[in-house]
C-alpha cells in the first residue's frame, strides 16, 4: 500500500477530529510508523514535558507495509514520552489492529490534550467521531472490546483499550488490541488513560492500494515468504514452541536472570518453558497450549493460545478464566517465574492473564514483583505491608500480587510504580534492575555481553527489541558471535539497532530477522513506495531514526550516566553456567559504542554526524 498519505489529528480537549495530508518529504526521510511518527512527535512535543499532562502527545502508527501482502504486515506502533521512563517510547503491537487503521486509510492518528470526559475514538473509513465513554470506564479490556463491537453490530471492528492498569495509573499500562496483543512497555497505556481515552475503535473497508509496482512487490513478497520458509527458526522453532523456544537454550547458557538477577540460571525453567506448555498435565490429561495463532498477514504463527488446568488453585473457583486465550510468551514467562523464582506453568499462564485482561506489562510487573521478593527476602518490607508472605518461588504470592496490581488495591498500587520507583521509596534503589526505569528483559548480560551494551544505550530503556543481539550471540544469525567477549560489540549493537529502526517503521515484525536482513526487505519497500529505496537509504533511515530519538532524550535531561547498567551486574559475577566469574563490561564497551556512533565522549552526536544524517 505504501502510505495512505492521511493523518487523524484529535484534540480531546475541544472534542474534535481532522483530517490532514501526510508530510511526504518527512515519508522520505523517515519511511513510516516508529521513524515518521517519532519525527512528528518531537517537532510537536517539548521534549521536557511532564508525560502525563495533557501537553504531551500520543500517535498511533502504521508503516508502509502495513495492511499489504508483506509477511508479518500487520504491525502498528504508539509513540510518545513513556510514562514509565520519561524517555522517548514507541511500543509495537500485532494483531489485526494496525491492518484495520490502513484500510480504513489512515497512516497515523495524533492525539492531542485532555478529554474532561471518558471517550473512545469510533473510525468507519472517512466517517470518525469522539463517543461517550462513561459505560466503559472500569471495564476490562475484555470486557471493554466486547461491549464495542455489540454497540457498533461488527464483529470485525478492531479495538484497542486501556484496561483498570492504565485508569487508575499503574506506570507500565499498555494498550491491548485483539484481547491479547499489547502495545506493552514504557507505560503508554498509562498515557493514554491520563487523557480521558479509553479505546480506539476501527473499522476500514478501503482494503489495500497504492502499491507503486504490483507486480515487482507480489515478486519480491514471494521471495521474502520464502526465505522465512526455509529458515528453521521462522518455520520451525517459532510456530511450534513460540518465542518460548528460548527458555531452556539461554538458561543452559547461563544468561536467565533469576530471582532479581542473584542468579544467572533457574532450576525451574523446563517446567516453565516452551516444551512444558506442549506437556500433557497429570491432573486433567490436557497440555497448557491449545495451538498456535497469527498476526494479520503473518506466515510465522508464534503467539500461543492457552487454555489453564481448571482444577489449579488460581481458577478453581474463577470459570471466566476456563477458556483459551493468550498464552505465555518468552518474555512473559520468564518475568513471571524465573525472574521471582516461580516455577509453577499454570500459575503463571493465569498471571500473563491478568496483565492481558487488565492491560499491564507482564515484563515490568514481573521484575517489579521480583525487587519486591528480595525487599521481602532482607526484611525491608514485611508481611503486614504486603499483605502476605511473599517469598522468592511463591505461585500464591504472584497470583494474588497480579490481582492486586490489576485493580490498583493494597500493596499493588505500590508494584504499579515499577521497579525503580518501588526500591528507591524503600531505600535500595540498586535492587532495580533495569535502564531508564525500565525493567530488563530475559537476558542476563553477564552471560549476553552485547545485550548489556543494547540496554543501556537503547532509546526506550533497558529493551531486547531495540537491538537483538542475541540473534548473533546465542543463534549464530546473521553471523556467530561470542557472547563472552566485548570485543566487536559496539559495532554489532549499532548495526542491530540501526536495522531494527528500518524493519520497525515499515510495519513488519522484527521477528522476520530471524532469516530476513535489510536486504529481503529492500525490494518490498522499493517496490510498494515511491522515492527509490536502496540498500544506501535503508541503512541511513535507520542511523537518522536512532540519532533523532537519542537527540530528543538529551533534550529530555538523559545523558551519558543513564546508558549504564545496575551495580549488580557490573560487580556480582555470574555464580554458574558458561559465564561463571564474569561480570557485564559495559564501562569497556560504551566509549567504543559512542565512536561507533559519531558521538562525542559524553553520548551526544556531533555535528559532522548531525549534518551527514541531515538532523
Amino acid at each position: 500500500m505504501g502510505w495512505t498519505r492521511k493523518v487523524l489529528r484529535v484534540d480531546l480537549t475541544k472534542g474534535t477530529c481532522k483530517s490532514e495530508a501526510l508530510n511526504m518529504k518527512w515519508a522520505q526521510e523517515y519511511l513510516g510508523q516508529r521513524g515518521l511518527a517519532t519525527k512528528y512527535f518531537i517537532e510537536e512535543v517539548d521534549p521536557k514535558v511532564d508525560p502525563l499532562s495533557p501537553a504531551n502527545k500520543m500517535i498511533m502508527a502504521t508503516g508502509p507495509l502495513t495492511g499489504t501482502m508483506a509477511s508479518t504486515g500487520g504491525r502498528y506502533s504508539v509513540i510518545t514520552k513513556g510514562a514509565l521512563t520519561g524517555a522517548i517510547a514507541c511500543s509495537n503491537s500485532g494483531g489485526y489492529f494496525g491492518a484495520e487503521m490502513k484500510f480504513a486509510g489512515w497512516d497515523m492518528v495524533i492525539f492531542e490534550g485532555k478529554s474532561p470526559k471518558p471517550v473512545y475514538l469510533a473510525i468507519e473509513d472517512d466517517k470518525v467521531e469522539l463517543r461517550d465513554a462513561a459505560h466503559l470506564w472500569g471495564k476490562t479490556v475484555w470486557q471493554t472490546e466486547e461491549i464495542i463491537k455489540k454497540t457498533h453490530q461488527d464483529p470485525q471492528t478492531r479495538v484497542c483499550s486501556i484496561g483498570r492498569a492504565g485508569e487508575n495509573g499503574v506506570m507500565y499500562a499498555c494498550i491491548v488490541n485483539d484481547l491479547h496483543r499489547a502495545a506493552g512497555r514504557s507505560g503508554v497505556g498509562t498515557v493514554m488513560g491520563s487523557k480521558n481515552l479509553k479505546a480506539v475503535a476501527i473499522r476500514g473497508t478501503k482494503g489495500a492500494g497504492g502499491i507503486r509496482d504490483g507486480k515487482a512487490f507480489m515478486k519480491a513478497t514471494v521471495a521474502a515468504k520464502k526465505v522465512l520458509a526455509e529458515n528453521a527458526v521462522t518455520s520451525q522453532g517459532l510456530p511450534t514452541y513460540g518465542t518460548q523456544v528460548l527458555m531452556n537454550v539461554i538458561n543452559e547458557m547461563g544468561a536467565l536472570p533469576t530471582r532479581n538477577h542473584r542468579d544467572v540460571q533457574f532450576e525451574g525453567a523446563r517446567k516453565i518453558s516452551g516444551e512444558a506448555m506442549h506437556e500433557k498435565r497429570q491432573t486433567d490429561g490436557k497440555a497448557n497450549l491449545v495451538t498456535n495463532a497469527a498476526c494479520f498477514g503473518c506466515t510465522i504463527a508464534c503467539g500461543r493460545i492457552s487454555k489453564i488446568d481448571e482444577t489449579h488453585f488460581s481458577v478453581v473457583n474463577k470459570p471466566e478464566y476456563w477458556g483459551a486465550s493468550g498464552g505465555l510468551e518468552y518474555e512473559a514467562a520468564w518475568a513471571l517465574g524465573a525472574a521471582n523464582g516461580v516455577g509453577d506453568l499454570e500459575a503463571l499462564t493465569y498471571a500473563n492473564m491478568i496483565c492481558n485482561e487488565d492491560g499491564y506489562d507482564p515484563i515490568t510487573f514481573g521484575a517489579t514483583v521480583g525487587a519486591a521478593m528480595e525487599l521481602y527476602d532482607l526484611g525491608i518490607l514485611t508481611k503486614e505491608q504486603i499483605g502476605m508472605d511473599a517469598p522468592f518461588g511463591s505461585a500464591q504470592a504472584l497470583v494474588k500480587l497480579a490481582e492486586m496490581t490489576a485493580k490498583s488495591e493494597g500493596f499493588g498500587k505500590e508494584l504499579g510504580l515499577g521497579s525503580a520507583r518501588l526500591c528507591a521509596k524503600y531505600g535500595k534503589p540498586e535492587l532495580s534492575m533495569g535502564v531508564k526505569k525500565q525493567e530488563f528483559p530475559a537476558y542476563d548480560s553477564r552471560g549476553i555481553q552485547g545485550m548489556g551494551l543494547a540496554y543501556a544505550t537503547s532509546n526506550r530503556g533497558a529493551c531486547h527489541l531495540r537491538g537483538y543481539t542475541v540473534a548473533s550471540e546465542v543463534l549464530g544469525i546473521p553471523v556467530k558471535t561470542d557472547p563472552l567477549v566485548t570485543e566487536g560489540k559496539a559495532d554489532l549493537v549499532k548495526a542491530f539497532q540501526d536495522a531494527t529502526s528500518v524493519f520497525d517503521s515499515a510495519g513488519v515484525c522484527v521477528f522476520t530477522t530471524f532469516a530476513w536482513t535489510l536486504a529481503d526487505l529492500q525490494p518490498q519497500l522499493d517496490a510498494a513506495c515511491e522515492g527509490g529505496w536502496s540498500m544506501e537509504k535503508l541503512a541511513a533511515v535507520g542511523e537518522r531514526i536512532w540519532n533523532m530519538e537519542r537527540l530528543f532524550n538529551n533534550a529530555a535531561g538523559f545523558t551519558a550516566k543513564d546508558d549504564d547498567l545496575p551495580p549488580r551486574l557490573k560487580t556480582e559475577p555470574a555464580k554458574t553456567g558458561p559465564a561463571k566469574g564474569k561480570v557485564n563490561g559495559i564501562d569497556k564497551m560504551r566509549p567504543e559504542y559512542y565512536k561507533a556512533r559519531g558521538w562525542d565522549d559524553k553520548g551526544v552526536p556531533t555535528k559532522e554526524t548531525l549534518q551527514r544524517l541531515g538532523l
